[in-house]
């Protein structure tokens, strides 16, 4: 099997509940559709991310585009993931350059420096991996943890459509059409419909939405005058990093939420497809570091494997790394279209949020699936009690200071589950 070449199935196979492996894929035209759905799901965060730090997010999605095929390229394309603008990169950023919160991010050099430098350790973790194995993460990371883990990621991402996306009552009712829409087309179509749920829910709900404001009235109108105004090629604005010690000190240590985040994404994976990934495990962690080192060499954010996308290979069972391939290449040439960031600007935030509801809760029950497949026996309280706290620091956003580096909800579930498992564990052995 060589990079570039898969398996063809034919769509008839999803229709009998059958999946397409990391090493098949669809013919052309419907992995092409498959793909811009990928691009759609990555859309909302990677751009809110940049946006939330200053950062111009054309280069964020240019670079989400160059980082996936990096990543792609690395993992020997054996690996179906998409690489996104990180989450874990936004307090410390915020921290490191005193950002504001309106407008571009006046030091965005220093936190490029220090995105770099996470990158560069993230790398050298991944070299350790792929030398000697998970097996030293496999130990500190067992099923009921990598699935507390991977729930969590998911609700911790609950507040942000729930209370960020929607200002008033008929924007709320919007979220409902939304993830409504997208249930019924989830449940009541059939093949290639079903699988692109995401994209039809989202465009049903957005007709609705137009409807409703733009013809009677009633919420804030859909603007396309932005959209009409902006030029269909043009450069994103590049910036360059500054290395400074204090920035690169604050911004380092969130290598570890994203070595946690891969790894339970690529459990997450393996548990869907039923092909074991482990032995790409350290490829992963490069291929994410060298995307990370090269996004914040032209101005753009961390980046990290993407748990909307897991939320989209497990409604659609297609795991083909050819969609990434294609879905990279996409969104590399948006990257240059001014006016494709206006579209996505334009549509309405509530509808953006009702399919964020969706999204985040197929991760949280990616979790609860790997519980099931791996058979987790919560009558043993250890167990019982590593997830049950694991899941509220996740959710509430549990946050620990270390002087100026805070640890909030993700990291310290996750460093939570794995300590707490050792000591237990520990603990039960003496």
């Amino acid at each position: 099997m060589g990079m570039f070449s898969w398996t063809e199935k034919s769509p008839a196979v999803l229709q009998n509940g059958g999946v397409i492996g990391p090493d098949e894929r669809l013919p052309w035209a419907q992995t092409g559709l498959i793909g811009i759905q990928h691009v759609i799901a990555m859309f909302g965060s990677t751009v809110l991310a940049p946006i939330l730090m200053g950062f111009d997010p054309n280069v964020a999605v240019l670079m989400s585009g160059i980082g996936t095929l990096i990543f792609f390229l690395i993992t020997g394309g054996r690996v179906p993931s998409y690489l996104g603008s990180s989450f874990a990169f936004i307090g410390v950023v915020i921290a490191a350059t005193a950002y504001a919160g309106q407008g571009a991010n006046a030091n965005i050099g220093l936190a490029l420096g220090g995105i770099i430098a996470c990158g560069l350790v993230y790398t050298l973790v991944g070299v350790i991996v792929h030398l000697v194995g998970t097996g030293w993460i496999e130990r500190f990371m067992p099923p009921v943890v990598t699935g507390a883990v991977v729930a969590v990621i998911g609700l911790n991402l609950a507040a942000i459509p729930v209370k960020n996306m929607a200002a008033n009552n008929f924007e709320a009712w919007m979220q409902a059409v939304t993830f409504v829409s997208v249930a019924l087309v989830a449940v009541f179509t059939k093949g290639m419909l079903q699988r692109l749920l995401i994209l039809i829910g989202l465009i049903i709900a957005s007709i609705v939405y137009a409807v409703l404001t733009n013809g009677l009235g009633l919420g804030k109108p859909v603007d396309l005058a932005g959209v009409a105004n902006a030029a269909w090629f043009g450069l994103p604005t590049f910036h360059a990093p500054v290395f400074s010690a204090n920035a690169m000190l604050l911004i380092v240590p969130v290598v570890i939420i994203l070595v946690a985040e891969n790894l339970g994404h690529i459990k997450a994976v393996t548990a869907m497809t039923g092909k074991n990934l482990d032995q790409y495990m350290g490829r992963a962690f490069i291929g994410d570091g060298v995307a990370t080192m090269v996004s914040g060499a032209a101005g753009g954010t961390g980046v990290t494997t993407y748990a909307e996308n897991i939320g989209v290979m497990a409604a659609t069972r297609i795991y083909s790394t050819a969609v990434f391939l294609l879905a990279a290449v996409l969104a590399v040439l948006l990257g240059f279209s001014p006016k494709f960031g206006a579209l996505i600007q334009a549509i309405p935030l509530p509808v953006m949020g009702g399919v964020s509801i969706v999204v985040f809760g197929l991760i949280a029950i990616a979790g609860a699936k790997i519980w099931v497949d791996n058979k987790v026996d919560f009558s043993d309280t250890k167990n019982l009690i590593v997830a049950a706290i694991t899941l509220i620091l996740g959710t509430g956003e549990f946050t620990l200071k270390f002087g100026e580096f805070a640890l909030g909800g993700i990291g310290t579930a996750t460093f939570g589950a794995i300590l707490l498992y050792a000591l237990l564990d520990r603990a039960r052995k003496s």
